[in-house]
């Protein structure tokens, strides 16, 4: 009974799953191919202030003329993460079929809705549609300063009534397609009056030679001009330069000392032996580090977030990640991160069991909750922000369901799973020396060889190399470039990690010279603290950005400190990995001598 009730939930869940991540029904074949016209659907799907990219609302939460009934369009997880709200409309664009000034409807505003129109001309508001998958944006009207007499202005608001779509087509597939408002067709909204309006609309097609397998790229050129990427492109192959010099010039002192420590060592004299400091801990340096279970987890949050990482890197290099494919990539996290729980759960275990047998379901647990803890209590609390707000960056019950039971049929088992695998292919951890019965005591240090003086040097050296593309990565994220150079950020990220493995090691090599054995977490703190920078720096970021409100400020510091803390966890456990095949290697090397 109990098995067959465990596969009927199975059925249920993956039968769930296949209904939210089945992708979105395109208005025609999958070619997207259409006849001279053919009805092709014009979704409405958002509007939201041009400054706060994730205030964003239904587009007929304003009193748009609307159809009988208002049908929304299945969505893939991703897409409901993202706020997408796509819902059918009234506009008809018939495939190659010219139309002017069109009714669209004809109404009256009562003061109510004129009052909302102001307001949304006053934020700014802009309005995103989508035809045959390609979006679109519009703005919802203008403000203009009108001289009312002697030394005296007044504010006139006035609505956009005339929407023109003009489309280009190749052969028989849409390629491009624009919305203008036509600044000649307005409605003045300045007083609390009813108004009668009529919502009027004109399409127009033209031919055009682009490859409807390039179409995409329109988008991708409107976020980089060719001056601009000239000197993206110069900024970061001087960045890399100097990097690449920095990296050499820190590489050659670390070996030039620890060869010449190496030699002073092997050689028996008495008075140079104790220069080499870190020779005489070599009984406590393999000490395992305190709470075990909680540095464990770290190590396999860390390894699962850097696995993440590489996976959407090679689903961009294979295009399956690219510019306004809506939702692909939160609904990728989603599933990337469920499957890759198996890794999590299997380095967690699999580090715990090489220092004891016992206890390592204690790490896994840990594991599941070290990241998602914090992030479901964030994300829980932006969900509350947005519902108030009543944005479409609320989560819906029905989302929150499915993503629940993919966490506890699919990530949960994989993680348990992944935890056994480690348990049962265990292996004894074999350090070159043997560790003594009671720890050395560690000599009073200087300040700027103590852990908060290590982390500012460890975040800030590898935090300047990624400056630039962090910027460019935070004006995608928060604003509307696009960025379109993973390759770039491909390269940023493996120079992230090679940097921050060589600081590791001269920072770590420095603390054991002055007889500190207690290196396990200060490596990950000192790998990690470059996610401190980055956050710094988005406050910057967002200080000197337009963005304006509590919801967008909450959403900007909570989902920032989200992407820094998974950085943390992932550049803690590179350094520590790193960190300890150098400490084996010197220590191994001194015991063969």
């Amino acid at each position: 009974m109990g098995t067959k009730s465990f596969e009927m939930s199975l059925v249920l869940v993956f039968s769930t799953i296949l209904t939210f991540s089945a992708p979105s029904a395109t208005s025609s074949a999958s070619d997207h191919s259409y006849n001279v016209g053919d009805n092709v659907p014009l979704f409405v799907n958002k509007i939201g202030p041009l400054n706060n990219p994730s205030e964003t609302y239904q587009y007929y939460d304003l009193p748009f003329c609307r159809p009988d009934p208002v049908i929304r369009k299945k969505e893939s997880i991703g897409e409901v993460l993202s706020g997408d709200r796509l819902t059918n409309s009234l506009y008809q664009l018939n495939f190659r079929q010219k139309k002017k000034e069109v009714k669209l409807c004809k109404t009256k505003l009562k003061v109510s809705e004129v009052r909302k129109f102001r307001d949304a001309i006053l934020s700014d508001l802009y309005f995103q549609m989508y035809y045959d998958d390609l979006p679109l944006w519009g703005f919802i009207g203008k403000v203009e300063v009108e001289n009312m007499g002697l030394s005296e202005e007044g504010t006139k608001y006035y609505l956009f009534t005339h929407l023109l779509f003009d489309a280009l087509y190749n052969g028989n597939q849409v390629i491009e397609i624009r919305a203008f408002s036509d600044p000649e067709h307005v409605v003045d909204v300045t007083e609390d009056v009813d108004i009668g309006i009529e919502f009027t609309y004109s399409v127009s097609w033209n031919a055009t030679s682009t490859q409807f397998q390039n179409r995409m790229e329109k988008y991708s050129k409107a976020s980089l001009l060719p001056v601009r990427q000239k000197i993206h492109w110069f900024s970061f192959i001087n960045s890399v330069v100097i990097i690449v010099l920095l990296m050499g010039l820190l590489t050659l002192l670390i070996m030039r000392r620890l060869k010449n420590d190496l030699r002073k060592s092997s050689n028996g004299d008495e008075e140079e032996d104790k220069e080499v400091g870190w020779k005489y801990i070599h009984g406590d340096v393999f000490r395992h580090p305190p709470n075990m279970p909680l540095f464990c987890a770290v190590l396999g949050m860390g390894t699962q977030l850097l696995t993440i990482v590489g996976i959407l890197f090679l689903l961009a290099c294979f295009g399956v990640l690219y510019p306004y494919n809506r939702g692909a990539l939160l609904t990728s996290l989603v599933f990337v991160y469920t499957l890759t729980s198996v890794v999590a759960g299997y380095s967690a275990a699999a580090f715990h069991n090489q220092f004891s047998v016992t206890g390592w379901e204690k790490s896994v647990l840990l594991t599941g909750v070290l990241f998602l803890g914090p992030f479901f209590v964030t994300v829980s609390f932006l969900n509350t922000v947005a519902i108030s707000y009543g944005a479409t960056a609320a989560i819906p019950f029905g989302t929150i369901l499915v993503i629940l039971l993919i966490y506890a049929f699919l990530a949960i088992p994989l993680l348990g799973l992944g935890g056994l695998i480690g348990y049962c292919i265990r292996s004894e951890f074999q350090a070159p020396c043997a560790t003594k019965q009671y720890p050395r005591e560690i000599p009073s240090l200087a300040w700027y060889r103590r852990t908060p003086f290590q982390m500012f040097v460890g975040g800030l050296l590898p935090f300047s190399a990624i400056a630039l593309q962090l910027h460019h990565l935070y004006a995608s994220m928060w604003g509307y470039k696009i960025y379109t150079l993973p390759g770039i950020l491909f390269v940023t990220f493996i120079i992230l990690i090679i940097l921050t493995a060589i600081l590791t090691v001269g920072l770590t090599y420095i603390q054991l010279s002055v007889e500190d054995h207690e290196w396990w977490w200060r490596s990950v703190l000192c790998g990690g603290s470059t996610a401190i920078f980055m956050f710094a720096y988005s406050i910057y970021f967002y200080v000197r950005s337009n963005m304006t409100g509590f919801m967008q400020l909450s959403f900007f510091i909570g989902y920032n400190a989200c992407i820094c803390y998974a950085f943390f966890l992932m550049l803690g456990t590179i350094s520590f990995r790193v960190s300890l095949v150098f400490v084996r290697h010197i220590y191994g090397a001194v015991k063969s001598e």
